[in-house]
C-alpha cells in the first residue's frame, strides 16, 4: 500500500505540471486553431526565468508571480508579430512557423544561459518530506498537486463564470459571429495566446526545483502534453484535466 500511495502521489504531481502545459495548448487550439509546437519552449523559458528571478531575489515565491506574466507578454508579442498574419493560411504554415519559433527561442536561451543545467532550490517551507501514513513524501511534490488543482479550478471558473470567459468561448465557437456582435477577435486571440504561454511559464517555474532548468526540457513535456490533449480532446480544458488522470 505504501508503494501504491507513493506512485499515486508521483502521478498526481506530474499531472499537475502537465496540466499547466496542456491547458495552454488546448486554449491555443480551441481559440486560434493552431497546433503550437513552440509551446514547450515557453515552459523551458519559464524555468530559466524562474532560475534568474530566484538568483536575483533570493526567494522562490516571487518567481511564481513575476515569471508567468513576462512569458505571457513574450508570447503575446510573438502572436501579434507573426501568427496573426497566417491564420487563414493552410495549417502547414502554422506548423512551420511555430517550429521555427521554437528553434529560435531555444537557441537564444542556450546563448544566454549556456549549455549547463540550472538548479533551483524549493522554498524552505516546502523542503524536506512529510509523513503520510508511513510514507515519507517530499513536500514540494505535494505543492505541485495543490498548484495544478488550484490553477485548473481557477481556469474553469474564469471560462465559465466571467464575461471575459464568455467572450473567449464565443470566439472559439464562431469567431465571425462573435466579431459581428462586437467582440474584438484579434485582441482576444492575442490575449489567449499570451495567457496560454503564461500557463506554460508557470509550469516551468514550478518544475525547476524538481527537474532543474535544462536545454531540451520542453521537448519531453510537449510530447506528453500532446498526448494529454488528444486523449481529452483538442480545445477542451476539462478534457485536459481528465486526460491527466488517464
Amino acid at each position: 500500500m505504501a508503494n501504491v500511495l507513493e506512485q499515486l502521489l508521483n502521478a498526481l504531481a506530474l499531472a499537475g505540471l502537465l496540466f499547466l502545459v496542456s491547458a495552454g495548448l488546448s486554449l491555443v487550439f480551441g481559440i486560434l486553431r493552431v497546433v503550437n509546437f513552440a509551446h514547450g519552449v515557453f515552459y523551458m523559458l519559464g524555468a530559466y526565468l524562474g532560475f534568474t528571478t530566484v538568483a536575483l531575489s533570493g526567494w522562490f515565491w516571487p518567481a511564481l508571480l513575476v515569471v508567468p506574466p513576462v512569458v505571457g507578454a513574450i508570447g503575446a508579442l510573438l502572436e501579434s508579430s507573426t501568427l496573426r498574419f497566417i491564420y487563414r493560411r493552410p495549417p502547414i504554415y502554422q506548423l512551420l512557423l511555430t517550429f521555427g519559433l521554437a528553434l529560435i527561442l531555444e537557441e537564444s536561451i542556450r546563448v544566454l544561459y549556456g549549455p549547463t543545467a540550472k538548479g533551483v532550490d524549493p522554498p524552505p517551507l516546502l523542503q524536506g518530506a512529510i509523513d503520510l501514513g508511513g510514507v515519507l513524501y517530499p513536500r514540494y511534490r505535494l505543492f505541485l498537486v495543490v498548484l495544478g488543482c488550484t490553477v485548473g479550478v481557477a481556469v474553469w471558473l474564469f471560462l465559465r463564470k466571467t464575461r471575459a470567459g464568455l467572450v473567449i468561448r464565443a470566439v472559439a465557437q464562431n469567431s465571425e459571429m462573435a466579431d459581428c456582435l462586437g467582440a474584438d477577435v484579434v485582441r482576444v486571440r492575442t490575449l489567449v495566446f499570451g495567457a496560454a504561454c503564461a500557463l506554460a511559464g508557470l509550469g516551468g517555474v514550478a518544475a525547476a526545483p524538481m527537474t532543474t532548468a535544462y536545454l531540451g526540457m520542453g521537448i519531453g513535456v510537449i510530447v506528453d502534453a500532446f498526448v494529454v490533449v488528444v486523449i481529452g480532446g483538442l480545445g477542451s480544458i476539462g478534457g485536459s484535466m481528465a486526460g491527466e488522470e488517464e
